[in-house]
């Protein structure tokens, strides 16, 4: 698999790429809600909510695809980071 610039492979570094925006953009939607709000624009608000619900979704599925690749999921608590042994060896 190939590795780009930052070490990591492409399809890894595409999915965080994707799921940071996704992220980033639906915290801005949020302001983007109360701005319509505030002026009287309920069916705009509806929309940018929509939005921010589909860029939400999307990073939730990045989330998943990153933890398949064998990523770690830090939704969860995680093991003793301190150099004990692997939890997970058999």
């Amino acid at each position: 698999m190939a590795t780009g610039e930052t070490g990591f492979d492409d399809v890894t570094y595409d999915l965080i790429s994707v799921q940071y925006h996704s992220l980033k953009a639906g915290h801005d939607y949020g302001q983007y809600v109360r701005d319509a709000e505030n002026a009287g624009k309920d069916d705009i608000a509806q929309f940018f909510k929509e939005v921010m619900e589909q860029d939400s979704q999307r990073a939730q599925r990045c989330h998943e695809f990153l933890r398949d690749l064998g990523g770690t999921d830090n939704t969860s608590p995680q093991g003793d980071v301190s150099g004990g042994s692997d939890p997970n060896a058999t």
